[in-house]
């Protein structure tokens, strides 16, 4: 059997291939040195700051274990529960609107009330969504104060080319990214047999199926750069471009090389 040789440059193209978003010259840098939150730089500041914030993300989490049978439930309709702690995320955004990760939290709680499927109207049920009668003009409002939240998130915490990011700023973009990807991915879905319905203010508000796939592949790509590797393993999956390419590039190595390539 022949030896099988790829190049550097073959390898970086295979790399293309599983990931739609690498690229060999770039990686994520962490530094535990940095402050947890780029905007907040005084450790008082932000430790104050963050226990407010896991004082409602914890009250959401006791909402889902008493939803999952794992806590008695209270007699207390969860979606006015998670509206409560949704108000609380608001006020905690209207005095630090530059931390990313309330923000981040804030769109985790609006897919819970309003499930993946909020870009669209005519919606099948959803059991994801804690409220499933809803009006459009709501819908299309929350939808909106969702997807400002994860962009503004991603554009917080991004960082520079070649700079460094501290741990909990990489996992919190990592959470944005897969976030955004799993509304567009749903949507692309949607759309064979349910109308997009967006505020005009979006950018969506003109995409078709195709762009919200790519869009999808791509935050699924960068959460994955960010830590989280099921949406790294979605990234490809959801791409119809790199799944066209990755087929056309495999079939010409098995003609290239024979039976001795069959990744």
């Amino acid at each position: 059997m022949a030896n099988l040789s790829l190049s550097a440059r073959d390898i970086n193209v295979l790399e293309k291939i599983k990931d739609p978003e690498s690229d060999p010259t770039t990686g994520v840098s962490i530094d535990a040195s940095l402050p947890s939150d780029p905007h907040i730089r005084d450790d008082s500041t932000y430790l104050r700051v963050s226990q407010r914030e896991k004082e409602i993300v914890f009250s959401m989490q006791q909402l889902e274990l008493q939803l999952a049978g794992v806590r008695p439930k209270s007699n207390e309709d969860p979606a006015d529960n998670y509206r409560e702690a949704l108000s609380s995320l608001d006020d905690l955004i209207k005095d630090h609107p530059n931390y990313a990760s309330a923000r981040n939290n804030r769109a985790q709680a609006l897919r819970r009330l309003y499930g993946d499927s909020i870009l669209v109207s005519e919606r099948p049920p959803n059991s994801q969504a804690l409220l499933q009668e809803v009006g459009d003009a709501e819908r299309k409002q929350a939808a909106v104060t969702l997807l400002t939240d994860l962009d503004q998130s991603v554009a917080l915490l991004s960082p520079r080319p070649y700079s460094s990011i501290s741990q909990q700023a990489a996992r919190t973009l990592s959470m944005a990214h897969t976030q955004r990807a799993a509304i567009y991915h749903t949507t692309s879905k949607l759309l064979a047999s349910a109308t997009l319905s967006v505020d005009s203010s979006r950018r969506e508000a003109g995409w078709k199926r195709l762009e919200f796939e790519e869009a999808a592949s791509r935050d699924f790509a960068m959460g994955g750069r960010y830590g989280n590797d099921i949406a790294k393993g979605l990234a490809v999956s959801t791409n119809p471009t790199a799944k066209l390419c990755g087929q056309i590039v495999r079939e010409a190595m098995r003609k290239e090389y024979g039976d001795i390539f069959t990744g």
